[in-house]
């Protein structure tokens, strides 16, 4: 069972499920997990690929790999949340990429058969997802990084463009 396709250079993905969440305005939508503590989601897997969720509620937190359904045109410099300057789309989280691929590490709440609940969805509703990979720790967490560009940005104002109006006592929780 392999869901990609790959022709002269071509690749096709086919999802292998889909993301649900409160976010339905890609305006409105946290920027990051960080800036959508506790907000409910679920990934809906299909039921070919359950076999593949074994062992899964074992780790805390996953890495949710999906194809940003709503992006716009392909930018290669774009203007980030956090800053009022052009930057490369590659040293940015911008979803409007030349492949419109996204990956979030969320917290992983429970699972309901093929259904993955969890919380920090940064994602919109509808998102088809293409993979999933556990977060591990002796992998994933690098310490002594250079986060570029990023450090200049004061937290404060991280945290209040990187909400873009999502605040977790005013969500509407539909996707729990």
């Amino acid at each position: 069972m392999n869901g990609a396709t790959s022709h002269a250079g071509n690749l096709t993905y086919a999802p292998i499920g889909i993301i649900r969440s409160p976010h339905t305005d890609p305006e409105r939508t946290p920027i990051q997990p960080v800036y959508a503590q506790g907000c409910p989601g679920r990934a809906e897997v299909m039921p070919q690929y359950a076999e593949g969720l074994k062992d899964l509620d074992g780790f805390s937190h996953i890495i949710l790999i999906y194809h940003f359904h709503k992006a716009g045109s392909v930018q290669l410099t774009v203007q980030p949340f956090l800053q009022d300057v052009e930057r490369g789309v590659f040293s940015t989280r911008a979803p409007c990429r030349p492949n419109s691929i996204g990956l979030s590490i969320v917290e992983l709440l429970r699972r309901e058969g093929t259904t993955l609940h969890f919380a920090g969805v940064d994602i919109l509703d509808g998102t088809p997802l293409l993979d999933i990979k556990p977060y591990v720790g002796r992998f994933d967490c690098i310490e002594g990084t250079r986060d570029g560009w990023q450090h200049e940005v004061d937290e404060p104002m991280a945290q209040l463009r990187g909400r873009r109006g999502y605040r977790p006592d005013h969500d509407p929780g539909g996707a729990s």
